[in-house]
């Protein structure tokens, strides 16, 4: 299996016109690793997130999304916030435990303006990931944007937001293809929670495409506990679950 993993790694890498295949962050469930080209999100690489409808204008819960994915890069270095719209939420950021000491934000003109930013970020030394609020990015710009993730490793998340509810022609136009992964997040239903009623935040999550790899779906939430990825699967968890109240029924 490790073998079958690290040639598909080396297949995205060609793919990618990279010379060797990048690390990877591990979601920790094989159900998603396993989808992902090495077995799990590719560093060093830049990732399309999206949402539908509203969530186009507004950006709120594929921001969230993110910001979880972005966490365990914070570690590593400082993570860089690009929007059009000055409207970062940082309580929110705070919540889901974001280290706002990590955090550098840079409101954007345009989408040119936004685009060299993000260029530029990724190619400075110290920034683990590069987070993007941008309208869809075409191949050229796509190809841009990986050629600066290359020169230090940093990792981009670029959000598909329409800017003030409109937008250029080019916002209503195909992605480029030099994403590695590409997501399509919705919000999910929080499960009820004993003490305030309402549990940890909950994503219907959708790889639509992933270089090397499979396309996939999966209901995720946070998870608050010291854990090597912030965000798991439910099912997997309701079933963890149901195996200790049959140890407990049984013992």
């Amino acid at each position: 299996m490790a073998r079958l993993e690290a040639i598909r790694a080396r297949i995205a890498a060609l793919e990618a016109g990279t010379r060797t295949p990048s690390q990877v962050l591990p979601f920790g469930h094989e159900a998603i690793d396993r989808c992902l080209a090495g077995g799990g999100l590719p560093l060093g690489r830049w990732h399309e997130l999206t949402g539908e409808g509203m969530e186009l204008e507004t950006g709120a819960v594929t921001a969230g999304f993110a910001a979880l994915m972005a966490r365990p890069l914070a570690a590593r270095g400082s993570v860089v916030w690009v929007m059009r719209r000055d409207d970062l939420y940082a309580p929110g950021l705070a919540f889901l435990g974001f280290p706002a000491e990590r955090l550098i934000q840079v409101c954007a003109r345009d989408q040119a303006e936004a685009l060299a930013v993000l260029e530029d970020a990724l190619a400075t030394a110290g920034v683990a990931a590069v987070i993007g609020e941008v309208e869809p990015v075409d191949l050229t710009a796509g190809r841009r944007l990986q050629l600066a993730c290359e020169k230090r490793g940093s990792t981009g998340l670029i959000i598909h937001r329409r800017p003030y509810g409109g937008g250029s022609r080019s916002a209503r136009a195909p992605s480029g293809s030099a994403a590695a992964t590409r997501w399509k997040i919705t919000s999910a239903p929080a499960a009820p929670d004993g003490q305030w009623g309402i549990g940890a935040a909950r994503w219907t999550v959708e790889l639509e495409r992933s270089r090397g790899g499979r396309p996939g779906a999966w209901l995720l939430e946070e998870w608050k506990d010291d854990a090597p990825h912030p965000l798991r699967m439910v099912t997997d968890l309701a079933d963890r679950d149901l195996a200790t109240e049959e140890v407990r029924a049984a013992g």
